[in-house]
């Protein structure tokens, strides 16, 4: 495993009256009502997912779970949004989160 694959790609959105974000190589998602919320609910997320997937009652399919990932469509808009920030200074937001190593 390389260092880069303990690294997890996510994005947040505002949508009318919330934010949405997304983790991408687990196609999760998670909404609230700001960003530092939501960003929050997806960390809590992934880290239950993985903690599932790795010594919890999911473990049998582990290698399932942890290889799922989010349809093209997504990650298109992740690079968007990357590039929206980058060249426009967009609302979006991109960030990635670390991967636990030992399920917590």
């Amino acid at each position: 495993m390389t260092p880069n694959q303990l690294i997890i790609k996510c994005y947040a959105e505002q949508e009318a009256d919330c934010w949405v974000a997304v983790c991408l190589d687990f196609n999760l998602a998670a909404q609230g009502d700001s960003f530092e919320e939501v960003k929050t609910k997806l960390e809590a997320m992934i880290a239950e997912y993985v903690f599932d997937a790795l010594a919890g009652e999911d473990k049998p399919y582990a290698a399932q779970l942890l290889s799922r990932r989010a349809p093209l469509s997504s990650w298109l808009k992740y690079y968007f949004i990357k590039l929206k920030i980058t060249l426009l200074h967009g609302t979006g937001r991109v960030f990635d989160e670390t991967l636990p190593l030992i399920p917590a």
